[in-house]
């Protein structure tokens, strides 16, 4: 007869790309006892965790609550509820995840014009508007902090030329809310989701998610439903606003846990908490280029969240990554796509971002490089 043990799995230093380190106090919370999904008690709880979101995405927007699924479905329900088939879309690519926004937004019927630049550079506000000039688009799409290549994209102006031309604009802000800045009333964005496992110091699970007045005036327009039915938003309206409408059965310690992890956000405060990851990034960059790394993105658009150092040539990829796993317990992640064998993807996240943990980090690189 086979048994099966109790679940003992290593307490990893998690220094990748997704998912990072979740805070104590969020495994905590993650105890604490159910109620209904229908529960007063619960529906405070909701309450709360709408007003810490919009507090993470600087926004005032009513529409703004974590979507049941991994950033990937908040990236689905940013497009297929504004798509109807031969909807024009633009998306610019710089990355793997600019390439998924165009897989999807295809899989709706959309006629998806994509505008590629190298994996690792980004977008100027002049290069959006040249690409509008051809020909307007209902969606713009964007990835604010590429986690395939460790780029970010500024957003200043990006929204008012979108809007000159008549369309949306959705923004990709997976690894960059609760690490740095996302503003999303004064970039003028209209639909930014998120993922709870990174900045947030979560486990994966919900995809925050918040959509403009603008927005959500043409989802409510639309004349075909959503062909996403548990990705629908204007049924998730229903649950998260006022009638609370039953639509499906939160995942309610998962809520738990996001509420606790938007709590460490307030606390800390906004700015602390982008100094903090922008000041061990710092460290990290340092350290690596002590040791004639290379960035594979220049400082001036660089993440804080997510590092990208060149692989040395003759640097064994695997190996290097399975030691730092094995013998220290780090792990980080190789690159994929373009940039598969080329470049070490190390996230400096949430509770992941520590000075102790980039020194230790450094300290075995330095060993097992040398």
């Amino acid at each position: 007869m086979t048994t099966y043990t109790d679940l003992n799995t290593s307490e990893r230093i998690l220094l990748g790309p997704g998912p990072s380190m979740v805070h104590p106090r969020v495994l905590r919370l993650m105890t604490t006892p159910l109620v209904g999904h229908l529960d007063p008690q619960f529906l405070t709880v909701m309450d709360e965790v709408q007003e810490l979101l919009r507090f993470v995405f600087q926004t005032k927007n009513e529409f703004t609550l974590p979507i049941s699924g991994t950033g990937t479905a908040g990236m689905e329900a940013a497009l297929c509820n504004f798509i109807q088939p031969g909807d024009e879309v633009l998306i610019g690519v710089i990355g793997y995840f600019g390439e998924r926004l165009c897989n999807i937004a295809e899989r709706y019927g959309a006629i998806v014009r994509r505008v590629d630049k190298s994996w690792g550079e980004n977008f100027s506000p002049e290069e959006i508007e040249a690409e509008l000039k051809k020909k307007p688009a209902k969606l713009v799409g964007l990835v604010h902090a590429e986690t395939s290549t460790g780029a970010l994209q500024p957003m200043d102006e990006i929204g008012a030329i979108v809007h000159r031309y008549g369309g949306l604009l959705v923004l990709d802000c997976v690894t960059s809310l609760g690490g740095l800045p996302v503003k999303i009333d004064e970039w003028d964005v209209d639909i930014a989701y998120s993922g709870s496992q990174k900045c947030l110091s979560c486990p994966p699970g919900l995809a925050p998610i918040t959509i403009s007045e603008r927005a959500r005036e043409v989802m409510h327009e639309r004349k075909t439903p959503v062909a996403n039915w548990y990705l629908d938003l204007s049924l998730l309206d229903n649950y998260w606003g006022e009638e609370r409408t039953y639509h499906h059965t939160a995942p309610i310690t998962m809520i738990y846990a996001l509420r606790e992890g938007l709590r460490l956000v307030y606390e800390e405060g906004l700015e602390a908490r982008f100094a903090r990851h922008q000041r061990h990034a710092e460290i990290l960059w340092e350290g690596l280029e002590g040791m004639d790394l290379t960035m594979h993105v220049p400082v001036e658009y660089r993440l804080p969240t997510l590092s990208t150092p060149r692989i040395p040539e003759g640097v064994d990829d695997l190996a290097i990554r399975k030691q730092l796993l094995n013998e220290y317990n780090i792990e980080i992640a190789g690159g994929f796509g373009k940039l598969a064998g080329k470049v070490w993807r190390i996230g400096l996240m949430g509770y992941s971002s520590r000075v102790e943990n980039v020194t230790l980090l450094l300290a075995a690189l330095e060993e097992l490089l040398g």
